[in-house]
């Protein structure tokens, strides 16, 4: 499993952040929203559901000649299965899904497309986390909550 930093980054910052992230042994989900589609819990609810989500999103893509990654995120297994029956994405994001319901997602998911967990994930759970199986776990923490090494110079 690999440890994914999020979009969420201190502005102006984000390059050193997404550095200190990478020497810290985890990896970039992306540097910028150009790099890869990511469809959420508003884009979906805007769209009228997942699968007319996922159809704009292709539709734009096609338009556009690009050819980027598709995250989307689902909120329980109605919308993951609604995910899985349209298709046409590279990664589902399990937002925010407890240890159980997580295990039937990743199983559901069965290897067809990679499979990220998101939302309430610290150094107090992530080992169970990664135990369901899931590709990908993204922590947010690593970019919005560090706390500053307090150093000072004293001039004698």
């Amino acid at each position: 499993v690999r440890i994914l930093d999020t979009r969420k980054t201190t502005p102006h910052l984000r390059f050193l952040e997404k550095y200190a992230v990478r020497m810290g042994g985890c990896y970039n989900y992306r540097d910028s929203l150009s790099d890869w589609f990511m469809i959420k819990d508003n884009h979906i609810n805007a769209c009228g559901g997942v699968a007319n989500a996922i159809k704009e999103v292709k539709r734009y893509q096609q338009e556009n000649q690009l050819e980027l990654g598709i995250t989307v995120e689902v909120r329980n297994l109605v919308e993951l299965h609604e995910a899985l029956h349209t298709g046409g994405f590279t990664r589902v994001m399990l937002d925010n899904f407890e240890i159980p319901l997580l295990k039937e997602a990743v199983a559901t998911v069965n290897k067809k497309y990679e499979t990220e967990a998101s939302g309430g994930i610290n150094i107090h759970n992530v080992r169970r986390v990664a135990k369901t199986g899931v590709d990908y776990i993204s922590v947010g923490a690593l970019t919005h909550s560090v706390q500053s090494l307090d150093l000072s110079l004293k001039i004698i």
